[in-house]
C-alpha cells in the first residue's frame, strides 16, 4: 500500500514566494521536530504561541507572510514542502559526500599500507 500524502491545493509561483525570515521560521521548526504536514503545522503553532522563534508570535510572523489562519494555510502547506524537500536534499547530499569522503579514506589508507 502506498502511504498517504496530504492533499494540498495548488497555488501559483508568485504565492509561493516567501520572505527570508518566513522560510527561516519554517526550517527552524522543521530542525525541532523533523515531520510533515500537518504535523509541522502543530509544532510551528506551539513555536509561535511561545515565541520560540526570534522573540516572534502570532502577529510577528503574519507580518512576514507566516498566516496560521484557514484561509492562509494552503500557502503555508506550500512552503513547508518545498523547505522540508530542501532540507531533505541538503541531508542526502550531506550523507553522500560523507560516505564519498569515507571511500577515498579507504581507498587512500589502502594505497599507503601496499606501498
Amino acid at each position: 500500500m502506498l502511504p498517504v500524502s496530504p492533499v494540498v491545493p495548488a497555488i501559483s509561483v508568485a504565492a509561493l514566494a516567501a520572505s527570508p525570515v518566513a522560510e527561516a521560521f519554517v526550517r527552524f521548526c522543521y530542525q525541532r521536530r523533523r515531520v510533515g504536514w500537518p504535523e509541522l503545522y502543530d509544532e510551528m503553532c506551539l513555536v509561535a504561541t511561545r515565541g520560540l522563534f526570534r522573540g516572534m508570535g502570532h502577529d510577528a510572523l503574519s507580518d512576514v507572510g507566516v498566516g496560521f489562519s484557514l484561509f492562509e494555510t494552503p500557502r503555508l502547506a506550500q512552503l513547508v514542502a518545498r523547505i522540508i524537500g530542501e532540507e531533505q536534499a541538503a541531508r542526502r547530499a550531506a550523507r553522500a559526500a560523507a560516505v564519498d569522503g569515507m571511500r577515498g579514506e579507504g581507498e587512500a589508507g589502502g594505497a599507503t599500507a601496499a606501498a
